[in-house]
Formats: C-alpha cells, structure tokens, sequence
C-alpha cells in the first residue's frame, strides 16, 4: 500500500541524515558531505532514469524547469537553513523549516483537491507535532535578536516546500520523477562542488583542522548518505503518485525522528521528554490514519 511505501521512504532518507550527522561526528566538512551526497544521488537517479527508459524525457522543457526548482529548493533550502544557524537557536529554526509540509499539506487539499477523512486530519496533526518535538532541544535559549533570521527562515521554508511539494506538481504534470530528480541533484552538485573547492583551497592557519582531508571523510560519508538519500526520495515520489500528499508529506518528514533513534542507539545520546513524546505522537499518528 502507498501509505507503507510513505513510512519506507522516510525511514531510507532518514538513514541518509544518520550518514550525514555520522560525518559531522568524524569531523567531516558539510559542503564536502553534500557534494559527496549530490554525487551518489545524481549516480543513482540518472541510472534509475536509463533502467526504466526517461532519459530521454531530459529534452522536456518542463521537466528542466521542474528540476531547475526542485535542486534549488534541495541546495538552497540546506544552505540558508545552516545560515540561519548562526543567528539563532536550533530548537527554533529547524522546527520552523519543517513547516514546509504544512505548505505541501495545503497544497494538496487546496489545489488537487485530496480527501481527507476527520481521522486522517487528527493524524496529520499528530505527524506535523511530532516533525516539531524531535527538534527542539529543553536547554537552548529560545531568544533571536538578528532579523536576518527571519527572512532567513522564511525563505527555507519555501525552499524546503519546493522541493517537498514540487514532485506531487510533476506528477500531476506526467513527468517520470527520476529524471526530475537526475536534473535537481545534477545542479545541486554542481553547487556543492563550487563550495567544496573553494574551501578544500582556502587559506586557513596552522591551528586549524586541514579543510583537505575534513573534505575527504565529508565526502566519503556523503556518498554513503546520497545512496539513502535517492532511495528515499525516489520512494515518496512513488507515494505522492499513488497515494496523497497531504498525508504522504507528513509522514516523509518524521525522517529526522530515524537520526534521533540512531543517536540513542549508537552514541548513547540521551532524548529529551519532548523528542520521546514526537516518537510516540509518531506511531500514533501512523495509528490514526489508518483507522
């Protein structure tokens, strides 16, 4: 069922996080990480692409421009929410930018007109408060003073909701997903690999870690996590082409909740009672829809 094919792909791009905060643990550089990723993800898209015979729909300007706005909500969503790091707190920055599945939620009731039973709002509900709980971390102060971080958010949450919500638009368009995919990590790629350079090459003193060898272990965990991380979205793709968005997206989103489970299996990272409550909003939410 489409609703299985949803819990699959969150779980697989789940994994690709894990890989990715793996790399931060082994002191890998993230713009080597993400090129890395880009690189394996694009691999696995474009073979994807070959196998099932799309490569050839690459010459379909609307299937470009589709790429064209996924990769930059893939690549540019990442790249202003780790800016927005800098001026304030994780527990409220990543929370917000999950808020872009409520944008995909709307989307598809509002536009495509999905049905959604009372159960599977409440169910919603509960997935959309989970995606927020994981986040939150009980002592970070919760203040921002930088109005930059505003618009820096704002501006991830449209991005994320590109990249979230534009597969669903695709597939209403009849455009095969893989080779959108393909177009969106080939530029994403090229991004990352620009700034994966200019750091590998940057001046930095003898005290510093040696950004070379931070760009090796990133990209060698990236290509690891890009395997996921194109496993996983190529199954919410399938999930938004047989089942709902509005339900479908939420469930995507509790990937983060594979990287908590990860940290407290591995790392003994102890949870907060908010990050155990999202596990438990998770499953119940998972429950509900499906009553």
């Amino acid at each position: 069922m489409w609703w299985l094919t949803a819990i699959g792909s969150a779980i697989l791009f789940g994994l690709a996080g894990w890989w990715m905060k793996v790399s931060q643990m082994k002191g890998g550089a993230s713009n080597g990480l993400l090129y890395g990723l880009y690189v394996s993800g694009t691999l696995g898209f474009g073979i994807h692409s070959a196998v099932e015979g799309t490569l050839g729909s690459l010459l379909d300007p609307r299937l470009l421009l589709g790429g064209l706005i996924i990769g930059a909500g893939s690549a540019w969503g990442n790249a202003l929410f780790m800016k927005a790091l800098q001026y304030g707190p994780a527990s409220l920055t990543s929370p917000l930018t999950n808020m872009n599945i409520a944008l995909v939620v709307g989307m598809g009731i509002i536009i495509y007109d999905e049905p959604v039973s009372a159960a599977e709002s409440i169910g919603i509900a509960l997935l959309l408060l989970s995606v927020i709980f994981v986040s939150i971390r009980g002592r970070e102060r919760l203040t921002v003073t930088e109005r930059r971080w505003f618009v820096l958010v704002f501006a991830a949450i449209l991005l994320f909701a590109f990249r979230n919500g534009g597969l669903k638009v695709t597939e209403q368009l009849g455009l095969a997903s893989a080779p959108v995919l393909f177009v969106g990590y080939a530029l994403s790629l090229l991004w990352f690999w620009a700034l994966d350079h200019k750091e590998r090459t940057a001046i930095v003193p003898l005290s510093a870690a040696n950004p070379v060898i931070a760009s090796r272990v990133g990209f060698r965990w990236g290509l690891l996590a890009g395997i996921f991380s194109y496993s996983g979205l190529q199954l919410y793709a399938v999930a938004l082409e047989t089942g709902k968005a509005s339900i479908a997206a939420p469930i995507f989103a509790t990937n983060s909740l594979v990287v908590a489970l990860g940290a407290i299996v591995l790392y003994r990272e102890r949870l907060t009672k908010l990050q155990w409550m999202a596990f438990a909003l998770t499953i119940a939410g998972l429950v509900v829809i499906r009553l």
